[in-house]
């Protein structure tokens, strides 16, 4: 099934809602049927990032774009771009490209933007294996999400 043809709002979307199975314990770390998931705040913008100030006072962030996602630390780039398309119809357009960034605190506390990789809507690319490990993400970290067009 495609994600985008059946959009539901059940809650916040997990890795598991894909048929695609996990991967093995060993290969990435981490046992999903026995690990918690945790959640990431991110936050979507078409067109744009958004800047570093919009989240620079903690409770201020721009919620109105915030989409929650309960995921694991080995979770790929494709695979919160396939939850991103489950919740969020604009995501879903041909010609779209999901570009991430995390948002993280700098060495002087000061929120920062870190672009990490993109994703396209309906095709494969080299940055959708990117493992949020691999990105360096913490948790606590936000993932700031630009829905980009592409001709």
């Amino acid at each position: 099934a495609h994600h985008c043809s059946k959009l539901m709002n059940r809650g916040p979307p997990t890795s598991r809602n894909f048929g695609r199975p996990a991967p093995p314990a060993g290969q990435r770390g981490i046992d999903r049927s026995s690990a918690c998931p945790m959640l990431i705040r991110t936050f979507i913008k078409k067109g744009a990032h958004h800047r570093p100030e919009d989240f620079a006072v903690r409770g201020k962030e721009p919620v109105d774009a915030e989409v929650q996602l309960h995921t694991w630390m080995n979770a790929t780039l494709r695979e919160l771009a396939d939850m991103i398309k489950t919740v969020h119809a604009p995501a879903c357009e041909r010609n779209i490209r999901l570009s991430f960034s995390i948002v993280y605190p700098d060495k002087r506390g000061t929120l920062t933007l870190k672009d990490v990789g993109s994703t396209h809507s309906m095709r494969r690319g080299s940055d959708d294996e990117k493992t949020l490990a691999e990105l360096h993400f913490q948790a606590g970290d936000f993932m700031d999400i630009a829905l980009i067009g592409v001709a």
